[in-house]
């Protein structure tokens, strides 16, 4: 347990109805006496029960700050495991300032960013992948990655590497007694058997691995990227996806030039969407940077809605760009179908695999079988946080890979019809890389790296 105990304010430096201020450690019941005085008792905070609200005020010295409540929480049974006080003050900036300067005043030291979940953590309240989960869990910027940092909160991901890592050391100590015993504890045809766990093991973590991709859309969004000749409508298509007049539209080739990036939420997924320049060939130096750099986010792109002009025929510039679909994914999108239309979906499909979507920007027709596609391209239109786990974290990513190299180690050494010891080693590289996850054995430099991301106050 830390000596010295700390405050930070909990909620967002802006006007509002509420402000926190929370204090942590030995001393945050006697600060909260220095700074806190209850209406209707005559009790100290550290005689009152646990998870008891307190109407009163909050003073500085003899200076009266606000009437507040004060909220009481006792250790191990908070988020720090320590003694808490959370004092809900009203919301201006200044008040809520002058509440955290009495704290400190009063004995308090000022938090670091992220130093309550680093208590949490060091004290046994979360496990580093929990306490990861937290700031995903901040960050969310849509439903489902927030659904999928809860499901990590409540230790989905510590679960199922607990249930792993029970398997490796069971096996570890079986090969470790009867290379000790050979005498009572026999490994006849247990090399067989142990290739059976050790690739199903394996196995699982590469479902772990796989599901990184998904994970990092979950947690940054689909980067999607419109792209096609100039004037087919790909800035209307951004504007009427987005819900507002965010690019400039004009009946003028080539009015897009640089790339223009927005964000939209579509059933509980975030496309990043960016609206690039038309890919043709031009003089103008400034529209070739900008073709050159709709070609650079094509090919980096998670979703690429390739915009045609149904009203007019394909050309060159059509050719190449399907070209450049080969093994994306991708949505071709026929626009201005309020036209006279040249071009049809069969044509389209003749020279791609990708879906084909008919639709008007302009009189914003056809956009939910587009958002329809869209969805079943990536999870198949839901997600279900019941069984799946959904990696989002790189550092966890790093560990997955060096415990499934390790266990594949394993495999190479079972092949080569190596000494049962050298099993041993590679099983506890790949027991050790998994405890990593969960902060076992992890360097004191790299808890400060992570906890120092986090927000103040958090």
């Amino acid at each position: 347990m830390y000596q010295d105990t700390i405050a930070a304010i909990a909620t967002a430096m802006s006007s509002s109805g509420i402000g926190i201020v929370r204090i942590s450690g030995p001393e945050a019941f006697s600060i909260g006496e220095k700074i806190f005085r209850p209406k209707k008792t005559e009790k100290k905070i550290a005689e009152e029960p646990a998870y008891t609200l307190h109407y009163g005020t909050v003073w500085d010295g003899e200076i009266l700050l606000d009437e507040a409540l004060l909220l009481l929480m006792r250790e191990p049974h908070s988020y720090t495991a320590e003694d808490t006080v959370e004092i809900d003050c009203h919301g201006g900036i200044l008040v809520v300032k002058r509440v955290l300067e009495a704290a400190v005043k009063a004995g308090a030291r000022l938090a670091e960013p992220g130093e309550f979940t680093k208590r949490a953590f060091l004290n046994g309240r979360l496990d580093l992948s929990q306490a990861e989960a937290v700031m995903d869990l901040i960050e969310a910027k849509n439903d489902l990655a927030l659904r999928n940092s809860v499901s990590q909160l409540r230790g989905s991901v510590q679960k199922k590497i607990y249930e792993i890592r029970e398997e490796i050391l069971y096996q570890t100590a079986f090969i470790e007694s009867a290379l000790d015993d050979p005498e009572h504890i026999s490994l006849d045809g247990y090399v067989e058997r142990l290739k059976i766990i050790v690739e199903k093991l394996k196995a699982e973590l590469k479902k772990l691995l796989l599901s990184g991709e998904n994970g990092r859309i979950l947690k940054e969004g689909i980067k999607t990227v419109i792209v096609g000749k100039p004037n087919v409508g790909k800035s209307s298509l951004l504007n009427v996806l987005v819900g507002e007049e965010r690019a400039i539209v004009t009946e003028i080739a080539g009015t897009t030039r640089d790339i223009l990036e927005e964000q939209i939420q579509l059933n509980g997924l975030s496309l990043n969407i960016l609206d690039t320049a038309g890919i043709h060939f031009t003089e103008d130096v400034v529209e070739k940077i900008g073709v050159a750099r709709a070609v650079e986010n094509l090919d980096t792109a998670d979703l690429v809605l390739y915009v045609v002009d149904a009203s007019v025929s394909l050309t060159q510039e059509d050719e190449e760009i399907m070209e450049r679909l080969a093994g994306r994914k991708a949505v071709a999108v026929l626009n201005k179908s309020d036209l006279d239309t040249v071009v049809t979906e069969e044509q389209i499909r003749e020279r791609l695999s990708h879906p084909i979507v008919s639709i008007s920007a302009k009189e914003e027709k056809g956009l939910e079988g587009l958002e329809a596609v869209i969805e079943d391209l990536f999870f198949q239109g839901e997600i279900s946080f019941n069984d799946e786990i959904y990696i989002t974290n790189m550092r966890q990513k790093r560990l997955l890979e060096e415990a499934c190299g390790a266990l594949g180690m394993v495999l190479e050494s079972i092949e080569n019809h190596m000494p049962e010891d050298f099993f041993t080693i590679d099983l506890m590289n790949a027991y050790g890389s998994l405890g990593r996850i969960l902060g076992e054995e992890v360097e004191e430099d790299l808890v400060n790296e992570i906890f120092g991301k986090f927000c103040m106050g958090k």
